[in-house]
């Protein structure tokens, strides 16, 4: 550590961050006051702390080499699976999902912690075999790298913070020099798994009528069959193309295995979601399904969204929000508050803070010669824009609602601090991308 890498660090990165932070504390404080101005929580107290905190750790990290994260980040990532079965089994139930350990009323959320030691081990694993010429055993042992964690977090069940794993899985795979067809092999089989669980949901719920073409998707016995048949034709094609080297069997085994993974798939993750999460894809289909239940935390938001207009009703003068229109407003809806307050004008502002953060760390893994420190911040960069998508497409209706918090601005101190570790150790990165 020396004095002189205080002038090394990203100052614009960092500032971005922190700016999305106070507008955080700022709309968290507005989401607890009444229509008659009353306070009705403490929520942004508690924020103002842990991002302090988070800060801090933030500029402590970037002065510590992190390097010495490759050695020990095996035994992190371990220690954070050991966490996440243990909130299995014993956390604290908040929202329908057992997501939470702690004592008394402080807690933490151990799958907000487990996206950062995912990333980290994945680039070691990435960079130590950046010369093996094998990329499907390449993409299979980081495919169980994210697997594991991720299917913790679902049993949870956590299916919004899972998700999060399947982009940072792609892209950093893609950018670690793996086959093109494998890693599109996993991208079309994700798409396709996503395609045929949400087909029975809007047969039953949105056409109200009866396909028998969709129909056999619930079946398990047909289903069975089915893949069971395009295993033989799999390895009829498998021994044709070891035997005769013609490229076309290749592919036919390509395209059968692709079909039968999803298949199988769907149906496991549509066992696997629990009702209500069931009726978030559907009022994300169609919210009038349900507007005074499932489908009015959609409703209200882009209700709040829309009457921002440019440059929004001003701050403390929303409407939805301060009538206590908006549900989880604090946290999964908090940029609802801010259009409604801050308008299109507002909206503008966040959209290009968090395109800036992703533009540094892009930079910031294009200018470090360390493979290691590039796949850490690439994974970052997917993480902030994946949780910035996500959640503010569920605010205005283009995406299902998924509890994914939008990171800097959500109220939460799990999630304040993991995404300011991730600034720190991008911070870390930048500082030394001279080094070799």
């Amino acid at each position: 550590m020396h004095a002189r890498d205080f002038l090394e660090i990203d100052y614009i990165l960092l500032l971005a961050a922190i700016v999305l932070t106070v507008f955080g504390v700022c709309f968290i404080y507005s989401s607890a006051v009444t229509s008659s101005g009353v306070l009705t929580s403490d929520e942004y107290i508690r924020q103002i702390f842990w991002a302090s905190g988070g800060i801090v750790f933030a500029v402590i990290l970037a002065m510590i080499n992190y390097r010495r994260l490759r050695d020990i980040c095996v035994y992190i990532y371990l220690g954070t699976l050991a966490l996440l079965l243990y909130t299995c089994l014993f956390g604290r139930v908040v929202h329908s999902a057992r997501a939470w350990i702690g004592i008394g009323a402080f807690g933490i959320q151990p799958s907000e912690f487990a996206k950062i030691t995912t990333i980290v081990f994945l680039a070691r694993y990435l960079d130590d075999t950046r010369r093996n010429s094998n990329h499907f055993s390449r993409l299979l042992i980081s495919c169980l790298i994210v697997f594991i964690p991720m299917g913790l977090i679902l049993m949870q069940p956590d299916f919004g913070t899972s998700l999060v794993y399947i982009p940072i899985l792609l892209v950093m795979t893609f950018v670690a020099g793996i086959s093109m067809r494998y890693v599109l092999f996993l991208s079309i089989s994700i798409a396709l798994t996503g395609f045929l669980m949400v087909l029975p949901i809007w047969q039953t719920y949105i056409l109200q009528n009866t396909l028998p073409s969709i129909m056999f998707l619930t079946n398990i016995r047909l289903i069975g069959v089915c893949i069971l048949v395009l295993t033989v034709v799999a390895g009829i094609a498998l021994f044709g193309y070891v035997k005769y080297k013609k490229e076309y069997f290749y592919w036919i085994v390509y395209a059968v295995a692709l079909i039968a993974f999803s298949l199988g798939a769907s149906f496991l993750v549509r066992k696997v979601l629990k009702e209500y999460q069931i009726m978030r894809l559907i009022v994300f289909l169609n919210p009038n399904i349900d507007p005074r239940g499932a489908g009015w935390h959609i409703i209200q938001s882009i209700t709040a969204i829309g009457s921002g207009g440019l440059t929004g009703k001003g701050y403390l003068q929303g409407t939805q929000s301060h009538y206590r229109f908006l549900p989880t407003q604090s946290t999964d809806f908090i940029f609802s508050i801010f259009s409604e307050e801050w308008g299109f004008l507002g909206g503008v502002l966040v959209f290009f803070l968090f395109l800036l953060i992703c533009l540094r760390l892009v930079r910031i893994a294009r200018l470090t010669p360390d493979y290691f420190g590039a796949y850490i911040t690439t994974g970052l960069s997917v993480m902030y824009i994946f949780h910035f998508l996500v959640n503010v497409g569920m605010t205005m209706g283009i995406m299902p609602i998924t509890g994914i918090p939008l990171l800097f601005m959500s109220y939460g101190g799990s999630s304040i601090i993991s995404a300011m570790t991730g600034i720190g150790l991008s911070l870390s990165v930048h500082v030394r991308r001279f080094e070799h």
